[in-house]
Parts: structure tokens; sequence; C-alpha cells
């Protein structure tokens, strides 16, 4: 029976949305027992002389006699409840946050700008894979924070006065989404975002990640429409021309957007387009979580230094049983088949993270049978809950491992978006051969051996004599150069 002591709540009431967490510890991570979001819209009810009308706090004591439920098992000190930037502007925040108190029954901390910035940063480094060199953005209902950081340690922490709701009650309270609010919109976030670009850029990062519902929302556009997982400029140029063409507000309609985001959507691509522009941004990804996540660490006080998909590998490798010297000679192979073909196939370093973990992890479906192993692994990675990998990412992994041997599902291959079709092809072709070559499960049965490729072309050059004297996995290169030749690959060997 699962103790009410390993709970912990976390509870975020932002200007747009109230949202609970609810987690348990296990094994270093942290599993979610219980989500839950409203929007309330609070910076919504915001009048001209900051006070908060009693229509918006009633909508924010509804969902917090929601919350309140939930949280009558959990010790207190097991609970954080914070408000931010429309609870830190209201001139009469103090009524809304006595009924409220009341109703959760725990107190409430009105966070800084600042602290909100650090408290985001630390939920993006404990959930968040790739370079620890990063820049955090995260577009909220009433601010937006911007956050350089390395590892776990923030280097730059900016909360600035505008967000969604805020930006959609100023430049599209008239529900039109035509040029001209969308130029005033981004001018005003750019002159808001300029005295500070400076100090950001000056940290520098190698990679930025979305912690908000804005780009989460963007993700799920592009999902939807079949495009990789990267935000860039020009595909915020394209959704900003698609909701022009729109016209209105109520008429906005763009294939994976939901009805729930679709009203403050605008506002937020003008914000998120004006911080590309300002800060000269290549590209962005979703981050694996923000403010509540970060409440949740700093309780559990779980160091955020160590890799986060390590940590998630290794966690994946005990709890479902996994070889782990099997899965580290797998790994070996498919990094080494990876140095050799690097320059003839170009695949990055995000191709080989991706690879590797698709390695340490590709026999997690002899846990529910061996016969259709590779079926049940690309289920049950599809399913978990992996911190440190994107839901495109995710889907990657399933893929290949799907993939991992017998027939080769090309389609499935360029359905994923976490890479170029392409790519997921080549990196599918080594992780099938690693194994293969892996299979007597024993380092000192592996063979030198040494791959060159042209195109679609991989020749494996072995030592004399060498398939003569393993017939059974000569049988299984026959078979693989078989199952590749289906796909229109070549293989061949000398």
């Amino acid at each position: 029976m699962l103790s009410a002591s390993s709970l912990y709540a976390a509870i975020d009431l932002g200007s747009n949305s109230f949202h609970m967490l609810v987690v348990r510890e296990v094994a270093g991570s942290i599993q979610t027992i219980a989500r839950i979001k409203r929007k309330v819209r609070l910076a919504a009810g915001l009048n001209s002389h900051n006070q908060l009308s009693i229509e918006a706090m009633e909508r924010g004591w509804q969902c917090l006699k929601l919350f309140a439920e939930q949280l009558q098992d959990i010790p207190a000190d097991q609970i954080r409840v914070v408000a931010t930037a429309t609870l830190r502007l209201a001139a009469n925040a103090n009524e809304f946050l006595g009924n409220a108190q009341t109703i959760l029954g725990c107190p409430i901390n009105v966070i800084s700008g600042e602290e909100e910035a650090r408290l985001i940063y630390q939920g993006v480094a404990h959930t968040t894979g790739g370079s620890d060199q990063r820049l955090v953005v995260d577009i909220g209902g009433g601010s937006t924070e911007l956050v350089t950081g390395n590892g776990a340690h923030a280097t730059e922490l900016f909360s600035l006065s505008m967000g969604c709701v805020t930006w959609l009650e100023r430049y599209f309270s008239d529900r039109n989404l035509g040029q001209d609010n969308f130029e005033q919109a981004e001018r005003a976030a750019r002159t808001i975002i300029h005295p500070v670009a400076d100090a950001l850029r000056a940290q520098g990062w190698q990679v930025c990640v979305g912690a908000s519902g804005t780009v989460q929302a963007l993700q799920e556009i592009m999902v939807a429409q079949g495009m990789d997982e990267r935000i860039t400029l020009s595909k915020l140029q394209q959704l900003k021309q698609r909701a022009i063409q729109c016209g209105k507000l109520e008429e906005l309609e763009i294939d994976g957007l939901t009805l729930e985001r679709a009203l403050v959507f605008p506002s937020g691509l003008a914000i998120l387009i004006a911080i590309f522009q300002e800060l000269n941004i290549e590209s962005m990804t979703l981050a694996g979580g923000a403010l509540r996540e970060g409440l949740v660490y700093g309780m559990l006080h779980l160091p955020g230094d160590r890799d986060i998909r390590q940590r998630t590998l290794q966690n994946v490798q005990r709890r479902f049983a996994i070889d782990a010297g099997q899965a580290e000679r797998v790994r070996q192979l498919a990094a080494h088949f990876l140095h050799q073909v690097d320059q003839a196939w170009s695949l990055d370093e995000r191709c080989r993270e991706l690879l590797e973990s698709a390695c340490l992890i590709h026999e997690i479906g002899l846990s529910v049978d061996f016969k259709l192993a590779p079926q049940h692994a690309a289920y049950l990675v599809r399913h978990l809950d992996l911190p440190g990998f994107t839901p495109a990412q995710k889907k990657l992994l399933a893929t290949l491992l799907q993939n991992q041997s017998n027939s080769i599902d090309l389609p499935l291959l360029s359905q994923q978006n976490a890479v170029p079709p392409r790519m997921a092809e080549r990196m599918c072709r080594l992780l099938r051969l690693a194994i293969i070559f892996a299979s007597r499960r024993c380092d000192d049965a592996l063979p030198a051996l040494h791959l060159l490729a042209h195109d679609d072309t991989l020749t494996i050059t072995l030592p004399a004599g060498w398939l003569e004297a393993h017939p059974l996995r000569a049988e299984l290169l026959e078979q693989e150069s078989l199952w590749q030749s289906y796909a229109h690959w070549t293989l061949t060997f000398i």
C-alpha cells in the first residue's frame, strides 16, 4: 500500500493556469501520481489599477477546492505552493491569498520573478537531456523567464513583465489576427528583451529549451503536421502567416492546436518570435519540466549535476532486469561503427546519443516475452516516462527498437520526427549490426572489423576465415543482408 509520507505535491498559481503535480520518489527520480491543470486566467481579471476582479478570484478559489481534496493525505512539509506574476502585481492579492490558504490548508509563497526563474531552471536541469550549457525560455501568462545556466547552476536569470495573457489583452483585445497586431506585439516584446539580451548572449549556450505552454503547443502542431521537433524562426513565421490567414481569434484553426490553447497562442507566438529574433536563437526544443518539477526536486534534495538521460537509462535497466553488460557491449560496437561511417553518413552528436540510448535498453522487451521482444520493447518505451527524452526522441527510440531485428518497417522510420528519416534509417542499420556481432554475449568473441559507407551501401571487412569459423553469425549476417535489401539498402561482406 502506498504510504502518504512518500508523496510530494507542488502547486503553481500562474497567471493563465493553476497547476498541481503530485509525485513520489523512485530510484533518484520522480514518478508522477497526479497532474491537475485548470485555465483560471487570473491575469485577465486585473484592471487598470491592478485590482483583481471578484470573478477571477472566484475562478481561482473553485480550482483550489479541487486541489485541496488531493492534498488531504500529504504531509504539510511535503507540499509547496507558489504564486507568480499576477499575484505579485495585484493590489488586492492578500484578499485572494487569505481565502486560498484557508481552502488549501497550507501557506502560499508569492515568489519573486528571479526566484521563479531559478526554480524553472532547476526543473529543466532535473528533467531535460542534451548539453548542460543551456538557455531556458518560459513564457507564462503574466511574465516571461529567460535563464542561462551550466549543469544544475543558473548563470543569468531574468523575469520580464510580458506574458501570453497580458499580451492578449494588450495587443489582440479586438481578437484581430492581422499583421499590424502581430507587429505591435513583437515590437513591444523586443523592447523589453533588448536590455537583457547582451547579458544572456555573453553566457552562451549550446541548446535552447522552452518550458512553456506556448512551446508545448508548437510541438503538438509540428507533430500533427509531420514536422521534426525542432522549433525554428522560419517555422514560427510560417505559423504566424497561417494565423493571419485565419483573420480572427475565434476562427483560428491550425492542425494540432487545441481549443484550450488557441486563445493565448497568437500572443505567445508573437513573444516567442521576438525572443528568437532578439537573442539570435537557431532552434529550440521542449523541456521535460519547469517550475513545478523545480519545486519537487528542491524538496527531495536530489543532485542535479548527474546526466539525466544516463540516470533514466540506468533506472530502466534496473526496473526491467536488462543485462547491463550486454547492453554496454552493443553500445560500444554501435559507437565504433558510427565513428567509422561518420564522415560518409554525417550522423551528428544528437544521433550518436540517441543510438547509444537505444542500445542500452534494446533488450527491454525480453521482460515481457522473447517471441515478440522488439514489439514489446517499442510499446514499453513509447509509454514509459523517460525523463531527459522529449516525446519525439521517445518515439524514435521505440521505432529503432521495433526495427532491431527481422523485417524493417520503413514507413515507421519516416514517421518519427526527432531526426530526418535518412538519419533514422542509418541509425537503425548500425543498431541491427551491433546486436548481431555482439550476439555471443562475451567480449572476446568480437571480431576486428571495419565498416565502409557510401550512400546506402555498407561494406563490412572481416578477418580472413572469420565467417567460415562462425557459421551461426555468418547465417545471421546473410539473412540481415536480405532484410536490408528489401529496404533497398546494400550490405556486403569482404
